[in-house]
């Protein structure tokens, strides 16, 4: 049987990712694939669009593939070879366009795809995933976990936000115990919220765990 464009997708990133170590890797990928498809069911949203958009997200990342970036080439080099429309390929690109967390700068996608697959992305940041993936990123760019004479740095725009050098634990507080109150769609609302709730207990405890409490 000839392989869908789908499961090429899955091969295409899985070759990109496979050896990340940043929270970016892979199986996050997946994760987000799997989330936006379960939330796109419910939103009547065009699963194809929010398929191959939530596998293609991080391709062109900023902070992954700043060279790629700003026209998604690898994301457009792909569906392009696949044989996508023109619109098909604009349109999935718009969706990764707007999809990321910049501070005050980020915005509500356009679209109900667009939002589905910016909830599943959201929903991997936070959680118990989430948190690990926090202290991966932040050990991948030698960041300290906490240091209690450093402040979070709140209500940030884009430029500041990307060029903000932060402590993990209060990367929480600027970007993380935000999300849940962003997610755009019901299924993610009634996810985010038991996610945040293990965050908040976890941040808690690694507090008093510093001070010398518990």
């Amino acid at each position: 049987m000839k392989p869908s464009v789908i499961d090429n997708a899955i091969e295409y990133v899985k070759d990109i990712f496979e050896k990340d170590f940043s929270g970016h890797d892979y199986y996050h990928t997946m994760r987000v694939y799997r989330m936006a498809c379960t939330i796109a069911e419910g939103e009547q949203a065009d699963m194809a669009k929010v398929q191959l958009a939530a596998l293609l997200h991080d391709v062109d990342d900023i902070k992954l593939s700043p060279q790629t970036h700003e026209n998604k080439d690898r994301a457009q080099s792909f569906l392009k070879a696949h044989d996508m429309s023109n619109e098909m390929v604009l349109s999935i690109c718009n969706i990764i366009d707007e999809i990321s967390y910049v501070g005050n700068d980020s915005v509500v996608p356009s679209t109900i795809e667009g939002k589905c697959v910016q909830d599943a992305d959201r929903l991997d940041a936070i959680g118990a995933i989430g948190i690990a993936r926090a202290f991966a990123y932040g050990g991948n760019h030698n960041r300290i976990m906490y240091d209690p004479d450093v402040e979070p740095k709140m209500n940030m725009g884009e430029a500041e936000y990307r060029n903000h050098i932060s402590t993990t634990i209060n990367h929480f507080h600027e970007k993380l115990f935000k999300l849940k109150d962003l997610m755009n769609t019901s299924t993610a609302k009634s996810i985010a919220w038991h996610r945040e709730k293990f965050m908040e207990e976890y941040v808690e405890e690694f507090l008093s765990e510093w001070d010398g409490i518990r």
